[in-house]
């Protein structure tokens, strides 16, 4: 019987496997890691309650601050203001090796407005909160008294139990044609075929929870963990608390903009592991709609489909 609250659901800990040897080289070797018994946030953490905590503790997101210009030589003085990446669907087939056919840098942008200037979040309360760095994702969690999960607890959830499988639900994409998480429906990036209507994020809960009771472990929009990025899966001890750092220039899995910045920094050291996919990850473009899917995304680098939700430690049972 799973253990619940109204926000959260108890995920038993144990050994599990992490990662894939079918897929994308930063997923690989596969590893046994432990994880320990961890409250998990049922879904993302939404817009209306990001704004409670705004509006309680006055924080000021990464997007609603304007860029140092130190970190970007040369860039026009225009582009330095407050904003972040937004998808844009262009209007016809686009080379799919050149990322900036569907991303702009949109001043304005910010979790306020999700698609710039003239949008709110209040027409989509029960959205992901996106457009949030990572510290802004550890203030919230702080502010919530809970904290981001690493890697390892995050995907030992995503999976329900179903240790190796390839999806959180079994090894179909679609079972018996049954869409099971907001990803791509249709030819990447130009046409949205989503039956339901979402095009872009969708409410929370709108697709079946997998076996542990949560909610958009998969598609919807990439989370943000604790853990930072490394270039694959070695070297690890059985908890997965060994890590080396990315030591090479390997893309950490951008595959749908998640280190899509029109403004080029001059450095951007820092990247943590994000994980789940998005609603832009498409058999046509990105198979990231998979528990063992990582990508390396800049902490300072906010986007359209980046959200996170929250962990709670208890003790062992």
């Amino acid at each position: 019987m799973l253990a619940t609250t109204a926000e959260q659901v108890l995920v038993r800990g144990g050994t599990t496997v992490l990662g894939s040897a079918d897929h994308y080289p930063e997923e690989r070797p596969v590893v046994e890691v432990t994880v320990e018994n961890l409250w998990f946030d049922r879904h993302p953490v939404t817009n209306a309650q990001f704004a409670r905590f705004v509006a309680e503790t006055g924080h000021v997101t990464v997007a609603e601050t304007a860029p140092d210009p130190a970190e970007f030589p040369g860039a026009d003085p225009a582009l330095l203001v407050p904003g972040s990446q937004v998808f844009t669907q262009p209007p016809r087939p686009v080379p799919l090796d050149d990322w900036t056919r569907w991303w702009r840098w949109q001043p304005g942008a910010s979790w306020r407005a999700p698609q710039g200037p003239g949008s709110s979040w209040e027409s989509i309360p029960a959205h992901p909160v996106v457009h949030v760095g990572w510290a802004d994702a550890a203030a919230y969690a702080r502010w919530a008294g809970k904290r981001l999960p690493t890697e390892e607890q995050w995907e030992h959830a995503a999976r329900g139990g179903r240790r190796g499988a390839e999806y959180a639900w079994g090894d179909e994409l679609t079972p018996d044609g049954v869409v099971l998480a907001n990803t791509w429906q249709g030819p990447f990036p130009w046409r949205s075929d989503d039956a339901r209507g979402f095009h872009r994020t969708s409410p929370v809960g709108s697709f079946p929870a997998n076996d542990f009771g949560l909610h958009d472990m998969i598609g919807n929009v990439w989370e943000w963990t604790a853990s930072p990025w490394t270039a694959s899966h070695l070297p690890r001890t059985q908890t997965g608390a060994a890590r080396h750092p990315a030591d090479d220039d390997d893309d950490g899995g951008a595959c749908c903009g998640g280190e899509a910045v029109v403004l080029a920094r001059l450095t951007e050291a820092d990247r943590m592991v994000t994980k789940g996919g998005s609603h832009l990850c498409s058999p046509f473009y990105c198979r990231r709609y998979r528990p063992a899917a990582r990508q390396g995304h800049g902490v300072n680098d906010t986007a359209s489909h980046v959200g996170f939700r929250c962990v709670h430690s208890v003790a062992s049972e």
